[in-house]
């Protein structure tokens, strides 16, 4: 909290100003590091819960929530970064008020978001929210609703995540893995999402055809990881082809190049060192 002077509608206004410069200060920093635009971008629930897919929902009624698990908004990020500061003064009277209140040790009412995950996303109060953080506080009283969701939050910072998630998602689609597979097939570029769901239905057409009957997507998956994936993991292991790779980005590596490994016919120690040192 800014230093009082004993006049709180004075320190109210000079709150209101602290944060207008620190988000400005901010936004120069960011652009000055040549960091992404999303970093001070408040997470927007909607496009969140997209990502994720959308499972269920239950309001567990008032809780205590830390201010720094708040990181996102339903409907106003336009006004406030992601820190909760305000970007423009068009929300400075209603703040100014708010933090009045608060300096003048009034009653303020709870805040209402949704739970994802740790994250919160302000659905009504996101001056409140704004103030608490000027003021130096830790913690808000908030009516909480929880969501669930397909994927778990985890790992989201910025919105550029979402992109990730959002891929990951729809791979999950296609090739509904459980339990420790579904952990396990995880790759960083999500494009590699797209290309692997399209080599696993690739690859259950080819298992159809060799078997004479149909299959459906969740038993594709569960074969393709115990006869297909987990063999070629332990495989690369063996013969130290990991690299600095994920298992899964290292299937889809050596899953490009087998039509390459097929014409050579000479597995000896120079084609697996050759194989080795070949896109690390």
């Amino acid at each position: 909290m800014g230093r009082d002077t004993g006049f709180p509608r004075a320190d109210a206004e000079h709150d209101f100003l602290r944060a207008r410069r620190k988000q400005v200060l901010s936004r120069l920093s960011t652009w000055l590091r040549g960091e992404p635009d999303d970093v001070n971008i408040t997470l927007p629930f909607d496009e969140v819960v997209a990502a994720l897919g959308w499972a269920g929902e239950r309001r567990i009624g008032l809780r205590v929530v830390k201010l720094s698990s708040i990181v996102g908004s339903v409907n106003r990020e336009a006004d406030f970064d992601r820190r909760f500061r305000p970007t423009s003064g068009r929300v400075r009277q209603r703040w100014e008020r708010l933090a009045l209140a608060s300096r003048r040790g009034e009653s303020v009412p709870p805040i209402e978001v949704y739970r994802v995950g740790e994250l919160h996303f302000v659905i009504d109060g996101h001056h409140r929210v704004s103030v608490a953080h000027a003021l130096g506080l830790d913690t808000i009283d908030a009516y909480v609703t929880e969501v669930r969701t397909k994927l778990d939050p985890a790992g989201i910072r910025h919105r550029g995540d979402l992109i990730v998630k959002d891929y990951r998602r729809l791979f999950l689609e296609r090739v509904p893995l459980t339990g420790e597979a579904r952990a396990s097939v995880v790759v960083t570029d999500p494009w590699d999402y797209a290309e692997l769901g399209e080599h696993v239905e690739a690859w259950g057409f080819r298992l159809m055809q060799d078997e004479d009957r149909f299959l459906d997507r969740t038993s594709v998956a569960a074969r393709w990881y115990a006869d297909e994936y987990q063999p070629v993991v332990r495989m690369l292991r063996q013969a130290d082809l990991m690299g600095t790779r994920t298992e899964a980005e290292a299937y889809l590596w050596v899953a490009g190049e087998r039509y390459h490994l097929m014409r050579s016919h000479d597995w000896d120690d120079d084609i697996i060192e050759t194989i080795r040192t070949r896109r690390r």
